[in-house]
Formats: C-alpha cells, sequence, structure tokens
C-alpha cells in the first residue's frame, strides 16, 4: 500500500490555509443571479465547490495564487513522481505546448527544454507575473505567457499539438466551453492530458471536489469531441489520461 508520507496533513493544510479565488467568495449570494445555460445545472454550492453542475459534477473553487508555495514543495517530485509524468509526454522537440492553468510554472519550466514551444496560461495576475519573471530568470526563449480568459484560452485555431492540464480541469468554471475553445487550438490529431487527483481513491488525501474520477472525465471530454487514447498507469496519486481531437 502506498505510503504517503506528506498526504494528509499537508494536503488539508493547503487546502484549508489558502484562500478560494475572490470571485467565489460571493457565490451563495450570487448565484440566482448567474445566467442559465442547456451545458450546467445549479445547487446550493457545497463548502469547496460554486453550486454549478456540469454532467453531474459540481465545479471546485479556485485556490488562489496565495496557495503557490504548496505547488512548489520540496517533496511533490517525490510525492507525485513528476519525473515519471514528463517522461509520459506525448511530446518531442518540435510540439508545441499549452500548459493551461501553468500556476507557478512547476511543469512548464519541466518541460520546456523537451519542446519547440511552451504556452504558459493562467488568469490570476499574480501568477502571470510570477510566469514572467521566472522565465526571464531562467533565459527560456521558448516559453510564452499568456493570459487565457474564463472561457477561452486565448489561442489561436490550429496552433497547439498538446493542451496539459495538471490538477486543473476540476476548477474550470466554463468546462464546456472551454473544451471546444481548445478543441479549436488544437492541431488536427492534437491531444490534451489531463492529470487529476485519483477521485476513486479514498487514500489522496485531497479534498473531494479537487479530485476526478476516469468515468467522470471520459464523460466531460467525450462529449466536446475528444477520444479517449490511454490511461497511463504509475502515477501514485493522479491520472494521466490522454485524449485526441478527432
Amino acid at each position: 500500500m502506498l505510503n504517503y508520507k506528506f498526504s494528509l496533513l499537508s494536503a488539508l493544510l493547503f487546502l484549508s490555509c489558502c484562500t478560494e479565488h475572490p470571485k467565489h467568495q460571493a457565490t451563495n449570494q450570487q448565484q440566482s443571479a448567474q445566467p442559465k445555460d442547456s451545458a450546467y445545472t445549479y445547487k446550493k454550492p457545497s463548502p469547496n465547490g460554486i453550486g454549478k453542475m456540469y454532467k453531474g459534477r459540481e465545479i471546485a473553487k479556485v485556490i488562489s495564487f496565495s496557495g503557490a508555495g504548496w505547488l512548489e514543495r520540496d517533496t511533490r517530485n517525490q510525492e507525485e513522481n513528476v519525473e515519471l509524468a514528463v517522461k509520459y509526454l506525448p511530446v518531442d522537440k518540435e510540439s508545441v505546448v499549452a500548459d493551461i492553468g501553468a500556476g507557478t510554472g512547476f511543469y512548464t519550466f519541466r518541460i520546456a527544454p523537451k519542446v519547440k514551444k511552451v504556452l504558459a496560461i493562467e488568469l490570476q495576475d499574480e501568477a502571470l507575473d510570477y510566469l514572467k519573471q521566472r522565465s526571464q530568470k531562467l533565459k527560456l526563449t521558448n516559453v510564452e505567457v499568456v493570459k487565457g480568459m474564463e472561457k477561452v484560452p486565448n489561442l489561436p485555431d490550429s496552433s497547439i499539438d498538446l493542451a496539459l492540464m495538471v490538477d486543473v480541469y476540476h476548477e474550470l468554471e466554463y468546462p464546456h466551453e472551454y473544451l471546444q475553445a481548445l478543441y479549436k487550438a488544437l492541431k488536427p490529431g492534437g491531444k490534451i492530458v489531463m492529470l487529476e487527483y485519483k477521485g476513486e481513491d479514498p487514500e489522496v488525501p485531497i479534498k473531494e471536489l479537487h479530485k476526478t474520477t476516469t468515468v467522470q472525465i471520459s464523460k466531460e471530454l467525450t462529449a466536446n469531441g475528444f477520444t479517449f487514447v490511454k490511461d497511463k498507469a504509475g502515477l501514485p496519486m493522479q491520472h494521466f489520461l490522454i485524449y485526441q481531437k478527432k
């Protein structure tokens, strides 16, 4: 049985001490005023959710950039076997990769030496500033920081070979629109790689709405035109799922 050394204490400390993104702090009061559309249903928000449902899944609150330290913790490589995850990525020296919700660039800067270009996509201004400063410090000329939007990553059509989402998808407020936008941004045959904490595993000490099952992910991605390619085993805490543009 896997021994999560950091596990319960670190993860719970992180999710309890980090503030949620300000845009969700008034969710209870604003829910009734939000526009309804056919892609989503709504309910009373749970403690870690926004009350907005997509295909039976409540969307999680966005964790603010105040949690950046946890993303860069010294033990993360060992806990999540990041080296193996990077090795699994279906990329080569000619690949253009969009790191969606790049955060501190934990994956961005590990991928950059292996590909032609990495587009680090972020919504939060603090993250954008951090990514720009760190990219300059590392003197990486193939990293471009891009300010995304809630519904779109702000990428040209047919411009990327791979969209990478690491523990990000469950927080997208508009998953339907975002997946449609990514579909357009991917080149023909382009892929999405999604790492999400395993919702099926009760020993993964992450709050439930910040975990996802393979069944749920498949339901959402196939509904938006993507075809399942592979579920790469071997990561201790996360799914590594590959989907492809039809």
